[in-house]
């Protein structure tokens, strides 16, 4: 089958900080690009087990986002009770959670920048550990990746197309 949304991966290597964005940025476009031209229905659809839909793993990147660069990193208050998890509520439209997204992602951008040394330790411990801004960098770029390899599963799943 043809690879219909591929992309070369970032050839970005001008910095440790610049490269750890581009290649988070990257992994974040691949999760947008799989929600691309979905119908609503389409994008809750659940084709595994575990009950997850493309819209589900939208839904819980934004979560992470905040919760790692915007409570973690800079101490923003959070609210556990507003956790969604893969579950998208039905009230919930699919263009709300996407653009949900896109909010957190330009707000995590803004606190990395804000932040802006890879050795800077976040504000709120995990487990009393204060650990730096390139873990959680690395930390969100393999769960961004990796639910990007689950978004383009399910992508395949629902209309064939494929690539990252």
């Amino acid at each position: 089958m043809a690879e219909t949304q591929r992309e070369p991966v970032p050839r970005v290597d001008s910095g440790e900080l610049d490269t750890a964005c581009a290649f988070l940025s990257f992994a974040r476009n691949c999760v947008l690009k799989k929600a691309d031209g979905l119908s609503e229905e389409q994008l809750r659809r659940v084709l595994v087990d575990s009950g997850t839909s493309v819209l589900g793993l939208v839904q819980h990147l934004a979560e992470a986002e905040r919760y790692w660069f915007g409570h973690h990193l800079v101490g923003a208050d959070w609210d556990a009770d507003r956790e969604h998890g893969m579950t998208v509520p039905a009230g919930r439209s699919a263009a709300a959670v996407l653009q949900d997204y896109r909010a957190a992602i330009e707000d995590s951008n803004h606190a990395i920048h804000a932040v802006g040394d890879p050795d800077a330790r976040m504000t709120v411990p995990v487990d009393g550990t204060r650990h730096t801004l390139r873990w959680i960098l690395t930390h969100m770029t393999s769960e961004t990746a990796r639910h990007a390899g689950h978004a383009d599963i399910l992508r395949e799943q629902i209309d064939g197309t494929t690539g990252r």
